[in-house]
């Protein structure tokens, strides 16, 4: 298992309970069907009830509950579960024996034969990244319509979905790469990509 976190700990690398093998290749089939549910089901539920509430009943506290619980479930459930059999990444915090925090991003190693298929992976990231994009938007929009009693249920919203993603994006792209300077990069690779282009045009 390759560990992107340099402190050293007696914890079980991540992979060493699947025993079962699976072909090398990436298929587009869904191998974990359950798990694949369940990654959508909870914030699309969330997101549904949220929009559905002021609709349905004025009961704001019963809504409220519902909604935090769904965020509840779906941050543990993708955190512990989705992400491990969907794409092969777990990330976690945990304190050594000095009562220091550490925090843990695993992602499965390439010589594994269990492969992420493109389909899971495909519905994993796009229900990763979605879904708290419409948070924050129903973060903007609670505050322009002066309907503040669904602030913390939005904000909780933003704070435990980015979470969720912004582990696993470590864990992808590696635990001790600096995300904003990868960015920095990237645009400016980008950038250097069209000014180049455009000095070859006609």
């Amino acid at each position: 298992m390759m560990r992107l976190d340099s402190q050293e700990a007696d914890t079980p690398l991540f992979g060493d309970d699947d025993d079962d093998a699976t072909a090398l290749k990436r298929k587009s089939k869904i191998k974990h069907p359950l798990a694949t549910f369940f990654h959508l089901f909870f914030r699309t539920t969330a997101i549904i009830v949220y929009l559905l509430c002021e609709i349905l009943s004025s009961s704001f506290i019963f809504y409220m509950v519902t909604i935090i619980l769904l965020l509840s479930c779906d941050f543990w459930t993708v955190k512990n579960v989705s992400g491990r059999l969907m794409v092969g990444l777990r990330w976690w915090n945990q304190v050594d024996d000095d009562g220091k925090s550490h925090w843990v991003f695993e992602s499965r190693p390439a010589t594994s034969k269990k492969v992420a298929t493109n389909s899971e992976s495909r519905i994993f990231w796009l229900g990763l990244v979605v879904c708290p994009v419409l948070w924050v938007i129903f973060v903007f929009s609670t505050l322009f319509s002066f309907n503040f009693k669904w602030l913390g249920v939005v904000i909780m919203g933003v704070a435990l979905q980015w979470a969720n993603l912004y582990g696993y994006v470590r864990c992808k792209v590696g635990g001790k790469t600096d995300l904003r300077r990868l960015a920095t990069d990237y645009l400016g690779s980008q950038f250097f990509k069209r000014a180049m282009a455009k000095q070859q045009g006609p």
